[in-house]
């Protein structure tokens, strides 16, 4: 009986680093682990969060101690991309104009990737507003506890980036693939002139629509494009258009090549994440996949609502409908049961809003 469970405790360790990894490079983060090995002294900006501080709700921990529930095997970490102009801005300080849960099936090593709009309305720990100013108020960690407490998640880590990070990992893979539509065409160089301006760099114009090679500074302007139809909403599909890319382009490439890659971002990431043993699984990230992405909240579970102080808000009209999908998207469970937290921020979040929705229809 011991053998067995101990069998069955390497194989999940195993699994949870050989996938680590494989996020780990999807994200442009490997990095941090590669220095963490063979620089100590120059290590990247890494902290540790106390699973018991990050709102994670009764019901979760509980089942986690029992071995139940349908997140039993599932590893999920927090995704951050953040407008920072400096380093200090990594840490606090920044809104996150990119926020995305990647959950991890440890038993399959499928990836899905849902992104939560920026704009979103919910309970940042303190009040309730657009949910990327947690990260602005309380970094990392609010951020976490944020998306735990509204969405009954799991989620012990996380990784931050920010444009200088994400601009020098995609020039080390030599750029990446792109479809720059004709609409998309008219608004990237104006993203490539702010943040080469934040990241006091030149940038070479993007001239003609198509499939093309972007460099980095292009397809980080690229992710932050919203002034085209879809706005926000097809933004976070943008960021996650960059992710597959960077996946395919990382994939393709030596040991060696990544190691240099990731020389040049190290200063450039924040992150929770901390392990020897990633480097020695490098041979198996080709076998784990990103299988499917999404947006929360989904289209039918959602609502524009103008707060005049608190600006043009994305509000669920259900968040406990939007919680079950959630958990039906990332995990299977169509039968899943909201918890009393989200009931109660549910309810308040409609009796902030309706006034303001019941003027709108009018």
């Amino acid at each position: 009986m011991n053998t067995e469970n101990n069998t069955a405790s390497y194989k999940k360790k195993h699994l949870y680093l050989i996938l680590a990894v494989e996020l780990v490079l999807i994200l442009c983060m490997l990095a941090i682990l590669y220095f963490m090995l063979s620089v100590p002294d120059k290590g990247p900006k890494v902290t540790i969060l106390d699973p018991g501080q990050l709102s994670i709700p009764d019901e979760i921990v509980q089942q986690k101690e029992e071995g139940t529930g349908t997140m039993k095997g599932y590893m999920n970490i927090a995704l951050f991309g953040v407008d920072a102009e400096n380093d200090n801005q990594l840490y606090k300080g920044s809104r996150s104009d990119s926020t995305m849960i990647a959950s991890i099936n440890l038993d399959t090593g499928d990836i899905k990737l849902c992104s939560i709009y920026r704009d979103t309305y919910l309970n940042i720990g303190t009040e309730y507003r657009k949910c990327n100013a947690a990260y602005f108020f309380g970094g990392a960690e609010q951020a976490v506890k944020m998306l735990n407490s509204n969405l009954d998640m799991d989620i012990e880590n996380f990784i931050t980036v920010g444009y200088k990070g994400l601009s020098k990992i995609i020039d080390g893979l030599g750029g990446i693939y792109i479809d720059v539509d004709s609409e998309e065409l008219k608004h990237i160089n104006n993203y490539q002139y702010g943040c080469a301006k934040t990241m006091d760099t030149d940038y070479i114009p993007v001239e003609d629509a198509g499939y093309q090679l972007l460099n980095g500074l292009q397809a980080t302007a690229y992710c932050r494009i919203r002034a085209t139809a879809g706005s926000d909403f097809k933004r976070t599909a943008r960021q996650r258009e960059v992710i597959r890319a960077i996946e395919d382009r990382a994939k393709k490439q030596d040991l060696a090549t990544l190691t240099k890659v990731f020389n040049d971002s190290i200063g450039d990431i924040y992150t929770s994440i901390d392990s020897e043993d990633i480097l020695t699984l490098l041979g198996n990230i080709s076998n784990y996949h990103i299988v499917e992405e999404g947006g929360f909240p989904t289209s039918e579970l959602r609502t524009d609502v103008n707060f005049g102080a608190k600006g043009l808000c994305i509000v669920p009209t259900d968040l406990e409908k939007g919680v079950s999908w959630l958990h039906n998207f990332l995990f299977d469970d169509p039968d899943y049961q909201v918890t009393d937290t989200v009931k109660e921020f549910n309810a308040v979040i409609q009796a902030d809003t309706a006034a303001y929705r019941n003027r709108t229809q009018k």
